[in-house]
């Protein structure tokens, strides 16, 4: 009855993974199937560096973000994956989905968004595709060029390396609650978790500097969730995680706590933060967290990697079992 299951119950993993499958693979793949972004060898040191995402309208666009908003997120989900290789974008294709009664004025606004987002990580547009759809939708292409040296994988992370992420978790779940459930809070956090969730960026300094250190050796964006992030990296690289230190937002724990929530739940199993998740020799964190600081960030040290193939979250005196759950297309069962 296999082949009777559907894409809501297979979930986009699984479909991905199917679609894989039919595929004939590339001899000596520079960068395997599954990771951030794909490549092509340019000569003997370089890489034509390519990644393609999506934004739809029905799930990717929440109650109150403007077409402005949604059409520059589209870009940000992209410029993040290049974030965590590391990799500078250079130009983006987009392929648009219009609905047929959208106005001069909101066509406009998708253009204006589209072009917000590039810019602002340096990158342009430079041609794409629009047709008919009965949804929003926003594909783009991102091109770029990098060092085989330099690049960030998700597969060398080794037993006794750090991790370390940018930033802080939980807003983007939180704010989603917010404008889903309509939850009411005080306008001061009610305004900061909104606003992670209308106004995402892309962790792109940090992902460059650290590709200059040679400490990383494994990196991957949030996006999908901190705790699916943790997972990704495990698989890849045959390792698992001790998290001592999880970074809570305190208008996460605020939050949390006004609506009797764990906000850990919120940290973990939230998605679209676009944070980098990375790990580094213990012998060069200095030198990761001096780069990272030099372009205005912060690497806050999470854990460590373990041999054991789980991921693990040391929290009011216990050692948990974190699940290998997080945003997934076509489930229903998403935090």
């Amino acid at each position: 009855m296999e082949e009777l299951r559907s894409n809501k119950t297979l979930g986009e993993r699984k479909i991905i993974e199917l679609i894989f499958k039919q595929l004939e693979q590339m001899p000596q793949m520079p960068v395997p199937f599954g990771d951030d972004v794909s490549a092509y060898p340019l000569g003997k040191d370089k890489l034509a560096i390519l990644k393609t995402d999506m934004l739809v309208g029905k799930t990717d666009v929440p109650p109150g973000m403007s077409l402005w908003q949604a059409s520059r997120k589209a870009v940000i989900i992209n410029i993040s994956d290049f974030a965590a290789k590391g990799v500078k974008p250079l130009v983006l294709l987009a392929s648009l989905g219009l609905p047929e009664n959208l106005t001069l004025a909101e066509i406009t606004e998708i253009g204006k968004g589209l072009n917000a987002g590039a810019r602002e990580y340096g990158a342009f547009i430079v041609g794409g595709d629009t047709n008919e759809a009965s949804d929003l939708i926003i594909s783009l292409s991102l091109f770029g060029i990098a060092e085989k040296s330099k690049m960030m994988l998700r597969s060398g992370a080794r037993v006794g390396d750090l991790v370390a992420v940018t930033g802080f978790f939980g807003k983007t779940a939180a704010g989603l609650k917010i404008l889903l459930e309509g939850i009411k809070i005080e306008n001061k956090i009610r305004n900061i978790l909104i606003d992670s969730v209308m106004a995402p960026h892309a962790r792109l300094k940090e992902g460059l500097a650290l590709s200059e250190t040679d400490a990383v050796t494994a990196s991957i964006d949030s996006s999908d969730g901190l705790a699916w992030s943790l997972y990704e990296i495990a698989r890849s690289s045959e390792v698992g995680f001790l998290i001592k230190q999880l970074p809570v937002a305190e208008e996460v724990k605020n939050f949390a706590e006004h609506i009797g929530m764990d906000p850990l739940e919120l940290a973990l199993y939230g998605g679209e933060e676009y944070e980098l998740v990375i790990t580094v020799k213990p012998e060069l964190m200095d030198v990761a967290e001096e780069a990272v600081a030099k372009v205005g960030g912060k690497l806050i040290v999470i854990g460590k990697v373990i041999s054991e193939k789980a991921v693990y979250l040391e929290a009011k005196g216990r050692r948990y079992t974190v699940e290998p759950k997080g945003w997934e297309h076509f489930k229903s069962n998403n935090v």
